[in-house]
Protein backbone atom coordinates (compact mmCIF):
# COMPACT_ATOMS: atom_id res chain seq x y z
CA UNK A 1 0.00 0.00 0.00
CA UNK A 2 1.41 3.47 -1.04
CA UNK A 3 2.51 5.80 1.74
CA UNK A 4 -0.51 8.43 0.43
CA UNK A 5 -3.08 6.14 1.08
CA UNK A 6 -1.40 4.64 4.76
CA UNK A 7 -2.04 8.42 5.09
CA UNK A 8 -5.58 8.71 4.03
CA UNK A 9 -6.50 5.76 6.73
CA UNK A 10 -4.47 7.67 9.33
CA UNK A 11 -6.57 10.60 8.57
CA UNK A 12 -3.72 12.82 7.35
CA UNK A 13 -3.28 15.01 4.85
CA UNK A 14 -3.64 13.05 1.55
CA UNK A 15 -4.00 13.12 -2.05
CA UNK A 16 -7.01 11.81 -3.60
CA UNK A 17 -5.78 11.65 -7.16
CA UNK A 18 -3.04 9.02 -6.96
CA UNK A 19 -3.02 6.04 -9.31
CA UNK A 20 -3.70 3.41 -6.05
CA UNK A 21 -6.80 5.05 -5.02
CA UNK A 22 -8.00 5.66 -8.39
CA UNK A 23 -8.07 1.77 -8.86
CA UNK A 24 -9.51 1.20 -5.75
CA UNK A 25 -12.16 3.53 -6.00
CA UNK A 26 -13.12 2.77 -9.80
CA UNK A 27 -13.42 -0.77 -8.57
CA UNK A 28 -15.86 0.03 -5.90
CA UNK A 29 -17.89 2.09 -8.22
CA UNK A 30 -17.87 -0.22 -10.63
CA UNK A 31 -19.01 -2.70 -8.61
CA UNK A 32 -21.90 -0.64 -6.84
CA UNK A 33 -23.45 -0.49 -10.65
CA UNK A 34 -22.99 -4.04 -10.81
CA UNK A 35 -24.87 -4.27 -7.55
CA UNK A 36 -27.59 -1.88 -8.58
CA UNK A 37 -28.40 -4.10 -11.38
CA UNK A 38 -29.23 -6.90 -9.52
CA UNK A 39 -32.70 -7.75 -7.31
CA UNK A 40 -33.10 -9.40 -4.39
CA UNK A 41 -33.54 -12.74 -7.02
CA UNK A 42 -29.73 -12.61 -8.24
CA UNK A 43 -28.46 -13.68 -4.45
CA UNK A 44 -25.43 -15.87 -5.85
CA UNK A 45 -24.42 -12.42 -7.91
CA UNK A 46 -24.79 -10.06 -5.17
CA UNK A 47 -22.94 -11.87 -2.17
CA UNK A 48 -19.87 -12.46 -4.90
CA UNK A 49 -20.18 -8.59 -5.48
CA UNK A 50 -20.40 -8.05 -1.63
CA UNK A 51 -17.65 -10.50 -0.69
CA UNK A 52 -15.26 -8.35 -3.61
CA UNK A 53 -16.35 -4.84 -2.74
CA UNK A 54 -15.99 -5.54 1.33
CA UNK A 55 -13.51 -8.30 1.90
CA UNK A 56 -13.92 -7.44 5.60
CA UNK A 57 -17.50 -8.59 6.00
CA UNK A 58 -19.37 -10.99 8.58
CA UNK A 59 -22.32 -13.38 8.24
CA UNK A 60 -25.75 -12.51 6.69
CA UNK A 61 -24.74 -8.60 5.05
CA UNK A 62 -28.11 -7.44 3.09
CA UNK A 63 -28.27 -4.54 0.90
CA UNK A 64 -31.58 -3.56 -0.51
CA UNK A 65 -29.64 -0.71 -3.53
CA UNK A 66 -28.64 1.50 -4.81
CA UNK A 67 -25.41 1.41 -3.15
CA UNK A 68 -22.49 3.98 -3.67
CA UNK A 69 -19.42 2.95 -2.46
CA UNK A 70 -15.80 4.84 -2.33
CA UNK A 71 -13.29 2.27 -1.88
CA UNK A 72 -15.38 -0.16 -0.02
CA UNK A 73 -11.92 -2.30 0.67
CA UNK A 74 -11.96 0.11 3.94
CA UNK A 75 -14.97 -0.49 5.26
CA UNK A 76 -15.58 -3.43 8.18
CA UNK A 77 -19.34 -4.73 8.17
CA UNK A 78 -20.77 -6.94 11.15
CA UNK A 79 -22.69 -9.79 11.49
CA UNK A 80 -26.40 -9.32 10.11
CA UNK A 81 -25.58 -6.04 8.39
CA UNK A 82 -29.02 -4.44 7.10
CA UNK A 83 -29.28 -1.19 4.89
CA UNK A 84 -32.17 -0.25 3.29
CA UNK A 85 -32.26 1.92 -0.27
CA UNK A 86 -29.89 4.60 -1.34
CA UNK A 87 -26.61 3.13 1.55
CA UNK A 88 -23.53 5.74 0.52
CA UNK A 89 -20.32 4.60 2.58
CA UNK A 90 -17.20 6.94 1.72
CA UNK A 91 -14.69 5.42 3.26
CA UNK A 92 -11.37 7.49 2.86
CA UNK A 93 -10.74 6.31 6.70
CA UNK A 94 -12.15 3.43 7.67
CA UNK A 95 -15.40 2.68 8.81
CA UNK A 96 -16.60 -0.32 11.21
CA UNK A 97 -19.71 -1.13 11.66
CA UNK A 98 -20.85 -3.85 14.52
CA UNK A 99 -23.23 -6.74 14.37
CA UNK A 100 -26.92 -6.02 14.22
CA UNK A 101 -27.13 -3.02 12.52
CA UNK A 102 -29.76 -1.36 10.62
CA UNK A 103 -30.11 1.39 8.43
CA UNK A 104 -33.02 2.86 7.03
CA UNK A 105 -33.08 4.20 3.56
CA UNK A 106 -30.83 7.17 2.64
CA UNK A 107 -28.08 6.72 4.92
CA UNK A 108 -24.70 8.06 4.71
CA UNK A 109 -21.56 7.36 6.34
CA UNK A 110 -19.21 10.13 5.35
CA UNK A 111 -15.30 9.68 6.62
CA UNK A 112 -13.90 12.61 4.05
CA UNK A 113 -12.80 15.86 5.19
CA UNK A 114 -11.70 19.13 3.63
CA UNK A 115 -9.75 22.56 5.22
CA UNK A 116 -11.81 25.51 6.09
CA UNK A 117 -9.49 27.48 4.95
CA UNK A 118 -10.09 28.47 1.02
CA UNK A 119 -6.59 28.65 0.41
CA UNK A 120 -6.03 24.68 1.74
CA UNK A 121 -9.12 23.16 0.49
CA UNK A 122 -8.86 24.72 -3.28
CA UNK A 123 -7.69 22.62 -6.08
CA UNK A 124 -4.55 24.01 -7.27
CA UNK A 125 -0.90 23.34 -8.38
CA UNK A 126 0.73 20.48 -6.16
CA UNK A 127 4.71 20.77 -5.62
CA UNK A 128 4.67 17.74 -8.44
CA UNK A 129 3.28 19.99 -11.01
CA UNK A 130 0.01 18.07 -11.27
CA UNK A 131 -3.22 20.14 -10.20
CA UNK A 132 -4.87 18.64 -7.28
CA UNK A 133 -6.51 19.22 -3.63
CA UNK A 134 -5.73 17.94 -0.43
CA UNK A 135 -8.03 16.10 1.92
CA UNK A 136 -8.26 14.04 5.35
CA UNK A 137 -10.66 12.32 7.19
CA UNK A 138 -11.87 10.84 10.39
CA UNK A 139 -12.74 7.28 10.99
CA UNK A 140 -16.38 5.92 12.20
CA UNK A 141 -17.15 3.20 14.22
CA UNK A 142 -20.31 1.91 14.83
CA UNK A 143 -21.20 -0.34 17.77
CA UNK A 144 -23.28 -3.66 17.86
CA UNK A 145 -27.49 -3.09 17.76
CA UNK A 146 -27.80 -0.08 16.11
CA UNK A 147 -30.78 0.93 14.04
CA UNK A 148 -30.16 4.18 11.73
CA UNK A 149 -33.27 5.16 10.69
CA UNK A 150 -34.28 7.23 7.61
CA UNK A 151 -31.72 10.21 6.25
CA UNK A 152 -29.19 9.65 8.77
CA UNK A 153 -25.96 11.11 8.28
CA UNK A 154 -23.40 9.80 10.22
CA UNK A 155 -19.86 11.81 9.55
CA UNK A 156 -16.82 13.52 10.65
CA UNK A 157 -17.66 17.09 10.59
CA UNK A 158 -21.34 17.15 11.61
CA UNK A 159 -25.18 15.42 12.80
CA UNK A 160 -23.19 12.46 14.26
CA UNK A 161 -19.70 14.09 15.59
CA UNK A 162 -18.56 12.06 18.54
CA UNK A 163 -19.10 8.74 20.15
CA UNK A 164 -22.64 7.51 21.55
CA UNK A 165 -22.37 5.41 24.37
CA UNK A 166 -23.97 1.81 23.64
CA UNK A 167 -27.49 1.61 24.80
CA UNK A 168 -28.25 5.52 24.15
CA UNK A 169 -30.93 7.82 22.23
CA UNK A 170 -29.04 10.18 20.14
CA UNK A 171 -31.51 12.59 18.31
CA UNK A 172 -31.33 15.76 16.53
CA UNK A 173 -28.45 18.25 14.67
CA UNK A 174 -25.79 17.56 15.74
CA UNK A 175 -26.71 14.41 17.49
CA UNK A 176 -27.41 14.60 21.14
CA UNK A 177 -27.93 11.76 23.91
CA UNK A 178 -31.39 11.97 25.49
CA UNK A 179 -31.92 8.93 27.53
CA UNK A 180 -30.66 5.35 28.46
CA UNK A 181 -32.18 2.53 26.25
CA UNK A 182 -34.14 0.28 28.93
CA UNK A 183 -36.44 -2.62 29.72
CA UNK A 184 -38.87 0.55 29.29
CA UNK A 185 -38.25 0.51 25.59
CA UNK A 186 -39.21 -3.36 24.44
CA UNK A 187 -41.96 -3.57 22.34
CA UNK A 188 -45.19 -5.59 24.13
CA UNK A 189 -46.38 -8.49 21.83
CA UNK A 190 -43.73 -8.37 19.26
CA UNK A 191 -44.76 -11.30 17.22
CA UNK A 192 -40.61 -12.38 16.88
Amino acid sequence: MEENTKNMLAGKPYRPDTEELGRFSSLAHRLSRDYNLTTDEDRLERKAIIDRLFPDHGESVYLQGPIEVDYGRFTKLGNHFYANFNLTLLDTCPITIGDNVMCGPNVTFATPLHPLLPEQRNIRMQADGKVADIEYGAPISVGNNCWLASNVTVCAGAVVTHDIPDNSLAVGVPAKVIRKITEKDHLDNYPY
